[in-house]
């Protein structure tokens, strides 16, 4: 069963969604052991879809694709009159998901990022949610996994009890995940990107205000330049003109890609 109301934003649907509906979705899938795919996706993220049809047809069959970038909220705010009052951030998310976990018994599993990133979030964890229930943590091989390990991977979340998953692997790696792992895993699979290192504090978040105004990719340019510059300098202009001229009407974008030609399993 997938979330209510999709926009077509470059060919990629996107929910226009908010935090409430959003958490709501992810519990209701918890609570019926649903597995569900789920990421909360920037403009990064979506322009993955646009250029690769493979991507577009994971993307369009996750059951939500919450806006996680202003410029995707405000794209649906345009195209759709969605009348969104804010985006659905994935740290914020994986941060309210975190604390309703922990009132309702909910055990938590943490996939992805590495050893040193996830010592460091299990102790802001241990510090912000004393009683979250952790049912593991275990870090990126930074490879493509073998059908033998997508099999041990998945029986080991399975065996810990876990009710919701967040992986944390990078765009477009966990989508991938996510997209590949939900039929094997009766539970919400939450692709959340920087939300591992962010809560860790081990990256400093943008200031509020910039997160706001849609400037949250120029802090974090100035922050990691040689990771990042390709990534903002050529995708956000490009994402700007092909919404124009969706938004003009000059240029449709279907929302049809390509089934995947093979699983891809990045672990």
């Amino acid at each position: 069963m997938r979330h209510a109301s999709k926009g077509n934003v470059l060919g990629v649907l996107i929910d226009a969604t908010d935090y409430q509906k959003a958490m709501e979705f992810v519990f209701d899938a918890a609570v019926e052991k649903r597995g569900v795919a789920i990421s909360a996706l920037a403009v990064h993220g979506l322009m993955t879809g646009v250029f690769n049809r493979e991507q577009k047809y994971r993307l369009n069959h996750f059951d939500l694709l919450a806006p996680d970038g202003q410029p995707v909220r405000w794209a649906l705010n345009l195209l759709y009159n969605a009348k969104l009052k804010d985006r659905v951030y994935g740290p914020k998310l994986t941060r309210k998901i975190c604390e309703r976990a922990e009132g309702g018994g909910f055990p938590v599993y943490f996939y992805g990022s590495t050893p040193e990133i996830l010592g460091l979030l299990r102790k802001e964890i241990n510090k912000t949610w004393p009683n979250l229930r952790l049912a593991g943590m275990e870090p990126s091989k930074f490879r493509r996994l073998s059908v033998e390990e997508k099999q041990e991977l998945a029986q080991r979340i399975r065996n810990s009890g876990a009710s919701i998953l967040f992986v944390g692997l990078g765009c477009p790696r966990q989508e991938v995940f996510a997209f590949e792992f939900r039929e094997v895993l009766r539970m919400p699979i939450l692709a959340v990107g920087a939300a591992f290192p962010f809560l860790a504090g081990a990256i400093t978040q943008a200031p509020a205000w910039m997160q706001s105004v849609g400037l949250e990719w120029l802090f974090r340019l100035v922050s990691e330049p040689k990771r990042l510059w390709r990534r903002y300098v050529y995708l956000n202009p490009a994402y700007l003109f092909l919404l124009a001229l969706q938004a003009l009407r000059l240029s449709r974008f279907a929302p049809d890609g390509k089934s995947p030609s093979e699983e891809l399993l990045y672990g």
